[in-house]
């Protein structure tokens, strides 16, 4: 059998190239797929197509491999295929005697100008796309590398008014280059049945959808065909709500605030926002919702719930700059980065060492690119880099403190950002969230001395002279020294919050830090405001030298942050509130 099927394929090897659509004034048959993945950085391509008789072929070959081995392969399983299709009855076996010929189907490939792809071409030049691949008389038009969605989902939770966009992964293609067209439940009122199989298209062709008070009760459903922006779109799929469009709760804090960021910034100026989103691995213990936030409504506190009111939100405020605290990795991933990147954000995430929450930072990519990242641990970073050396010594002198400043998990995320418009205008934004506890006045100095030398590093040292952006949630108010230092540029040894902590905990010693920096928001009456605090913890740190407020986004009325008592609440997905302010260069 093997002898006969190699004396078939040099028979075809050696015959006269036809052209690809077939010859003698034969129409050309019905063209099929064949689905090429070639991917430089694996090494192999697959390559699927479905045979004459109806099966289905899932090929993984070598790249390097030269063709005729792979178009042999083919010939083999399509033989293999036509004996399967063509078996006979064991009684016909019986009666018709010896085994007959595998017939062998001629297997040739052309390029898209007709030419005959040489048997000794590698794979990965020979399939290109739109190719001809002919498997007797079958053709099968080669597409190479063609968009497809490899996730597309929902969110769990919908409400009317605020807006739904889905986590779409694809590859080959991007979310901006799909095509989506949504869809409504059609109510037992309007002729659908009870299972809901009926549906109506909307009027939106759009991403991101915003759902009217008109589909409460209806669920959604969305079909997405992914594009590569270059005209060629792959097959669509498409997903259902798990649930039906529910009522939006009203009112919100940040709706006045939005009447204020109805647009983006001109280029000159830049709309930086720093937010605490309240993690939901905080927002769903015990604690949290018989202690910290008992007058807030269950429902209110799930994270479902809250990104609705989040995405909202952030979208609404059209920044340049996102700083984010006390964001979920799963939130970031499936929820945020999605939602953002449809409103023209590209996001960066950094996680805290052992836990589930992090920082992530957001940028509008029309105004901005990323020139490099500088993400630090800064206990890691204290007693591993050379930067820190003399405040790892200094500290080493005071070992309870040093445990404590060692065992925290915070981090501090650091992007140089250039100007998509004007080169020579770059950034350094950095983003932190600094040890919660009330009495680690001395554990956040040692942190925000770290932060400040690796941001001197970075401003200094590899960008020379390039303006500094410091958002966070500093977890010290006004009259903290994290703040003084921060302002001033330094810090006494006698400061007292060298001894929060008391004085079995004091650690004493002079900080000092290069930049001019300028709290923009000011210092509000709180940013902070739950049921047994209120203070202001949060701040948009600007270099006064290079950059200076156009505007500082109101923050709300102390009688909207108090309708429910205290954050969160229905209208307010946080415990903290943004911080929004307009820059510009000087």
């Amino acid at each position: 059998m093997w002898r006969r099927l190699r004396s078939a394929l040099r028979s075809l090897r050696g015959s006269p190239a036809a052209p690809p659509h077939g010859g003698g004034g034969r129409p050309p048959a019905a063209m099929e797929r064949a689905v090429v993945r070639c991917v430089p950085s694996e090494p192999k391509l697959s390559l699927r197509f479905v045979l004459p008789d109806g099966s289905a072929r899932h090929m993984q070959r070598d790249q390097t491999e030269p063709l005729g081995r792979a178009l042999a392969r083919i010939a083999t399983n399509a033989a293999k295929g036509h004996v399967k299709a063509g078996k006979k009855s064991k009684k016909a076996r019986a009666e018709g005697g010896a085994e007959g010929e595998v017939a062998v189907p001629a297997v040739r490939l052309f390029s898209r100008d007709g030419a005959a792809v040489a048997e000794e071409v590698p794979n990965a030049a020979a399939w290109q796309d739109g190719a001809v691949l002919h498997i007797g008389d079958a053709r099968y038009r080669v597409e190479r590398n063609p968009p497809a969605l490899t996730e597309l989902s929902l969110p769990r939770s919908l409400l009317a008014g605020f807006p739904v966009c889905p986590k779409v992964i694809a590859e080959f293609a991007a979310p901006q280059h799909c095509l989506f067209r949504w869809f409504r439940e059609q109510g037992p009122a309007c002729g659908g049945n009870a299972a809901g199989e009926a549906w109506v298209e909307t009027a939106a062709a759009e991403r991101v959808f915003t759902p009217s008070n008109a589909l409460v009760g209806l669920r959604l459903k969305l079909r997405c065909t992914p594009g590569d922006g270059e005209q060629r779109y792959g097959p669509a799929r498409e997903v259902e709500s798990s649930g039906p469009v529910e009522a939006g709760p009203g009112a919100c804090t940040f709706d006045a605030r939005h009447l204020y960021t109805k647009k983006v910034c001109g280029h000159g100026s830049v709309r930086a926002v720093s937010y605490n989103i309240l993690a939901d691995t905080y927002a769903q213990t015990e604690f949290s919702r018989t202690v910290l936030y008992p007058y807030c409504a269950p429902y209110a506190l799930e994270i479902d719930y809250r990104q609705n009111l989040l995405k909202k939100e952030l979208a609404g405020y059209s920044a340049d700059l996102i700083c984010l605290q006390e964001v979920d990795k799963s939130v970031f991933v499936d929820s945020l980065a999605p939602t953002l990147d449809a409103f023209g954000l590209e996001g960066l995430f950094k996680i805290k060492e052992k836990q589930h929450e992090g920082l992530a930072t957001f940028y509008r990519r029309d105004k901005f690119s990323l020139l490099s990242q500088h993400d630090i641990a800064f206990s890691e970073a204290l007693v591993s880099e050379p930067l820190h050396k003399e405040l790892c010594e200094q500290l080493a002198k005071y070992p309870l403190v040093q445990e404590k400043v060692v065992q925290r998990s915070s981090v501090l995320q650091v992007l140089v950002l250039q100007s998509t418009t004007d080169p020579s205008r770059k950034l350094c934004v950095a983003n932190t969230h600094l040890y919660w506890h009330p009495k680690g006045g001395n554990i956040r100095l040692i942190q925000i001395a770290v932060a400040m030398s690796h941001i001197k590093h970075v401003a200094c040292d590899l960008y020379p002279s390039i303006p500094v952006i410091f958002c966070g949630d500093f977890n010290s108010t006004p009259s903290s020294g994290t703040y003084s230092f921060i302002s001033s540029g330094g810090i006494a040894e006698d400061h007292e919050d060298w001894i929060s902590n008391g004085e079995e905990e004091r650690c004493s010693m002079s900080l000092s830090h290069p930049f001019k920096l300028l709290s923009a928001c000011g210092e509000p009456a709180y940013t902070n405001y739950v049921g047994g605090f209120h203070g202001c913890l949060d701040y948009i740190f600007i270099d006064r030298n290079a950059l200076e407020v156009e505007q500082v986004i109101p923050l709300p009325s102390h009688e909207e942050i108090t309708t429910h008592q205290a954050l969160p609440s229905v209208s307010h997905p946080s415990d903290h509130i943004a911080l929004i302010c307009d820059l510009k260069w000087k």
